[in-house]
């Protein structure tokens, strides 16, 4: 299971404090924890798990946290943690003093250092994103990441932008994935990271030429999954947008067995599938669902999506309802 999931909501008031206390020790670490909701502490987490990576949403009203040295020796898992906070503000304290955070900031902490952070958060909605990683899996030397940490990073623009937006993505479409996703998606996570740590440094000669090409190709990945609503979006728009020629762009896919235009439709054919197979969209004309993933034309998209299928996308759409109604329980949405 690539999700899990935690409501403080599923136990009485008095005791939701403490499940979170032992819910996020064991899903990242144990820290000191206290907040100002103490008596009725209402948070909710949910993990996407991809294998040694793992991405997790959290909201919650207020936490102060610190990471001792007595919990470090008791327990080091050897992570960092890459915090993208999304609402609300807080302060956080290493060695070289305060900083504060708000809300776009993406900061770095290692679980081996000390730290302690103030969290005054949106208790309805999503306050942070938390990517946690083997400190091995980064592809940077060690002493180049530690100069960054606690230190905040605008996830408004440039890399940090590039980089929170496949968060947000991640996040949104966490049902979509299968186990078979996860090495391209574990890939993707750790070299825009490296991508982000190293121009903040202006250090991107720390990176070797392969995870130079990994994060180009990541941030060419993030970029597509982003604009695949847009017709416009080509492949001399995309080697446009990211500096290169589209020759490098045909090289950068030929590597693995496709082209360009055939990634970009592949890519929006499998939104468009997604979408006609969610009970949630079945009151919604196919041919809006193809014009919402780039497809203007609704006959050259049918016969490009029976060419991937094998089937119409109408029939394929009733299959989908027909096997739902014929389930015991309610398909996933």
């Amino acid at each position: 299971m690539l999700i899990t999931e935690l409501n403080t909501d599923v136990v009485e008031a008095p005791e939701r404090f403490a499940l979170w206390q032992e819910a996020t020790a064991q899903s990242h670490m144990r820290n000191l924890i206290r907040s100002n909701h103490h008596d009725d502490f209402r948070a909710k987490m949910r993990n996407l798990n991809l294998g040694e990576v793992q991405v997790s949403a959290l909201a919650f009203p207020h936490m102060e946290i610190a990471r001792t040295a007595k919990l470090i020796r008791q327990s080091d898992p050897e992570v960092y943690l890459v915090n993208y906070i999304l609402g609300g503000e807080g302060v956080i304290s290493l060695d070289r003093g305060d900083t504060a955070l708000h809300a776009g900031d993406l900061v770095v902490l290692d679980s081996s250092r000390l730290y302690h952070a103030h969290r005054h958060a949106l208790q309805d909605s999503w306050s942070q994103l938390t990517v946690q990683l083997p400190r091995r899996l980064l592809p940077l030397p060690e002493k180049t990441v530690q100069r960054l940490l606690a230190v905040p990073i605008s996830g408004h623009r440039g890399m940090g932008g590039v980089f929170t937006r496949w968060l947000s993505d991640l996040n949104a479409r966490a049902t979509e994935f299968t186990p078979a996703d996860i090495p391209t998606l574990t890939s993707v996570t750790l070299d825009l990271l490296a991508s982000v740590i190293a121009q903040c440094l202006e250090s991107e000669e720390t990176l070797s030429s392969e995870a130079r090409r990994r994060a180009l190709r990541a941030k060419i990945n993030a970029f597509v999954e982003q604009h695949l609503a847009d017709p416009a979006m080509t492949p001399q728009t995309l080697a446009d947008a990211h500096r290169i020629s589209l020759r490098h762009l045909q090289q950068l896919l030929a590597e693995d067995d496709t082209s360009p235009a055939a990634w970009i439709r592949q890519r929006r054919l499998e939104r468009c599938r997604i979408d006609l197979a969610n009970p949630r969209l079945r009151a919604r004309p196919i041919q809006a669902i193809a014009a919402r993933w780039g497809f203007i034309d609704p006959a050259h998209f049918s016969r490009l999506f029976r060419a991937a299928y094998g089937i119409a996308p109408r029939d394929f759409r009733n299959l989908q309802a027909e096997a739902c109604a014929n389930r015991q329980q309610p398909c996933a949405e």
